[in-house]
């Protein structure tokens, strides 16, 4: 089928339904039900809508959370297809949020955030001591935003609460969890399996949900990441840090002295689908002993997510697995007060070792 050849249906047909302005009050209605500590006052935030449909949404969540309003990227506020500013619209792309870093430089602001075009994700950025900008990585939003709720959040009477993640995510909220005396969970990568997670636990009491890949559910609703809420809620870990008197560094170096320093690491390498599969099962078939000078003390095989995983002793965990959408295998690594790097390179020579044996 040639999709352009297709003929589209008149805007006034009778199956198409168009979505009002009540849609939109509805969840603003619930947005400040997110804060944990509303009666913290707001500090400076800059934020980009990347070109994307968020940007007017965002404002007025600020607004009914009673945060003050963000120092916007004006060049990308508005809604544009052609994404004129960024090479790719993508807060993990490097460089995509340049503009936002001087934005909240110029602003002197304490946190700078960034919604992907359709606003269901979150990036960010915090001030450096050297007076410059970095980039936070997905985990470290996620232990930020997990840190925060586990802390201003009060347990239910009769139900323990419920954090979720996913198998690629950091291992550190599954120990934050358990130092606040509530559950995690790992399930298998894509949002909606952490969706699935909230409902066959009803006797839980869910409080946050997140991937590596800049997805965050901050409630209970919609049961899918979302961009907003989590800005919202990312505005007022700032604004709580700012309180206490300590940046929003000193609050992971904070996470850092009390759980490990944990080292995240990925990479992936080009191949076709039918090689990369084949790669994992031949990996899967005969587990290695070594990756690198490591032993290999278990291995784990997780069929719904064609992922495999490999723990050496304690502090260092190595996953596997084939990209469902593009011509690539995707590696993973964690450690736990060292570097993964050299293990996950010695990883992807094993992989591309492994696609090139006969069948």
């Amino acid at each position: 089928v040639d999709p352009c050849a297709v003929e589209l249906a008149a805007e006034d047909h009778p199956l198409i339904t168009m979505l009002g302005r009540e849609h939109i009050e509805r969840y603003l209605a619930f947005v400040p039900s997110v804060r944990r500590c509303p009666d913290v006052p707001g500090v400076p935030v800059a934020y980009t809508a990347m070109h994307g449909v968020g940007g007017a949404t965002l404002l007025e969540a600020f607004h009914v959370a009673g945060l003050p309003a963000p120092h916007v990227v004006p060049e990308q506020q508005e809604p544009n297809g052609s994404f004129p500013t960024v090479s790719f619209p993508n807060p993990e792309e490097p460089g995509a949020m340049d503009l936002l870093m001087a934005r909240a430089a110029q602003a002197g602001a304490h946190l700078a955030i960034a919604n992907d075009p359709d606003a269901d994700r979150l990036g960010a950025a915090i001030p450096t001591p050297d007076g410059g900008w970095r980039r936070l990585s997905g985990d470290e939003i996620g232990w930020l935003l997990a840190d925060h709720i586990l802390q201003h959040s009060t347990p239910h009477p009769q139900r323990r609460r419920l954090v979720i993640t996913t198998l690629v995510s950091s291992s550190l909220l599954g120990r934050m969890a358990a130092s606040y005396g509530a559950d995690c969970l790992e399930t298998f990568t894509g949002f909606k399996w952490i969706g699935h997670n909230v409902l066959t636990h009803p006797d839980h009491d869910f409080v946050f949900g997140y991937e590596q890949a800049l997805g965050y559910l901050v409630c209970g609703r919609p049961l899918d990441k979302d961009g907003i809420t989590a800005a919202v809620l990312m505005a007022e870990v700032a604004a709580v840090a700012a309180a206490e008197g300590v940046t929003l560094q000193q609050r992971l170096d904070h996470i850092t002295a009390r759980f490990g320093r944990h080292v995240m690491g990925e990479r992936s390498i080009r191949m076709a689908p039918a090689d990369g599969s084949a790669a994992v099962a031949r990996l899967r078939a005969t587990p290695p002993t070594h990756i690198g000078d490591e032993a290999v003390t278990s291995t784990e095989w997780y069929p719904e997510a064609g992922l495999l995983r490999f723990q050496l002793g304690d502090a260092m965990r190595l996953q596997v697995r084939p990209s469902g959408t593009e011509p690539k295998v995707k590696l993973y690594a964690e450690g736990i007060g060292v570097d993964p790097a050299p293990l996950l390179g010695a990883l992807a020579e094993l992989v591309t070792r492994q696609a090139g044996e006969p069948n």
